[in-house]
């Protein structure tokens, strides 16, 4: 069987204390081709010394990409995906690790399947050494093909949205121009519902993990601040533009409902991080410019009881929505 070059793709900023584990984690793989690619966020510490003394002694292929200023995830990930040579790429973060088999399983999946994004299975290690299994695959299918199914199983939450941890069809990505949008925090939000999309086919690996991501910030929602609820508004605002420029009327509906969604979601976000009732209202605002649920839909049995709710609870008058919210959510 041939082995198809994989280029794994690796942002580094200020990450000195993990980037040893991340790259002795490439230089395990079981899997013989694979090309990094480290991406040097203009990092200030000492992480590219130490990734390129690590490189040079490994027997891994690779290249180092600098970038001169710090430009963000968005755009390192985008140059590396730019000067990739595999036929698949893998983002991994520099401060987690993959485990031996993850590209080996990962590629005889996508070779079999021919799926244009395989997901692998990650498990979350906390601080404390304590693991757990946060970002499930919930999807009970091995394969899902056609794009109305892919999207039906992405807008349901069926897999994770992270980048990390999916091997990636390069000619896919490249071709349908799937780049994370510069500037933008939590990105990846924005990029798997394009990622959906456009999407034919994708399989899911059902075996031992292969990806160990280390959570080091306390809790994920209180690391949040208002420039993330800033960059939810531009994603929603994505969300919608797709809405309305699309034609067909069942992934519409999906979209719609994927857009009412993620409103609820971020709402919910936003005040378990800030606790602060004017900003709150600031998103909601900003959520109420954009589509959602018309008279019509509410007595069509397209849309669930839980999306009518979640339409109906972003449509009121801002102050009786925010009522509404303390009461659904505790005070």
């Amino acid at each position: 069987m041939e082995n198809p070059l994989v280029s794994i793709i690796v942002p580094v900023y200020k990450v000195e204390a993990y980037i040893g584990r991340c790259l002795n984690s490439i230089a395990a793989q079981t899997y013989p081709n694979i090309e990094c690619i480290l991406v040097d966020d203009a990092s200030p510490d000492q992480s590219l010394a130490i990734a390129e003394d690590f490189l040079k002694k490994s027997h891994v292929k690779y290249k180092i990409l600098k970038q001169l200023k710090n430009k963000g995830l968005s755009e390192a990930r985008n140059s590396g995906v730019k000067n990739a040579t595999g036929k698949y790429l893998y983002f991994l973060d520099s401060d987690d690790e993959m485990t031996p088999m993850a590209i080996e399983h990962l590629v005889n999946l996508a070779e079999q399947t021919q799926a244009e994004i395989t997901v692998g299975q990650n498990l979350v290690i906390r601080e404390n050494g304590k693991r757990a299994y946060i970002f499930k695959t919930k999807e009970e299918r091995e394969c899902v093909s056609g794009n109305a199914d892919v999207l039906q199983s992405y807008v349901n939450g069926q897999y994770p949205v992270m980048a990390w941890d999916k091997l990636l069809s390069a000619e896919f990505i490249k071709k349908k121009q799937l780049f994370f949008e510069p500037g933008l925090l939590s990105e990846d939000e924005l990029w798997s519902f394009q990622c959906a999309l456009k999407l034919q086919k994708i399989a899911f690996w059902k075996g031992e993990e292969t990806y160990l991501y280390y959570f080091r910030d306390g809790s994920i929602i209180k690391s949040k601040g208002k420039k993330h609820f800033d960059s939810f508004q531009k994603i929603a605002e994505k969300f919608d533009e797709a809405y309305h420029s699309e034609k067909d009327p069942d992934i519409r509906r999906m979209i719609l409902m994927h857009l009412i969604n993620f409103k609820d979601m971020s709402l919910v976000m936003n005040w378990q991080a800030q606790f602060n009732e004017e900003l709150w209202k600031e998103s909601y605002r900003n959520f109420q410019k954009l589509s959602t649920l018309s008279l019509f839909d509410y007595f069509s049995k397209q849309y669930s009881i839980s999306i009518k709710k979640k339409s109906l609870y972003t449509s009121l008058p801002v102050n009786l929505g925010y009522h509404l919210f303390r009461k659904r959510y505790g005070e």
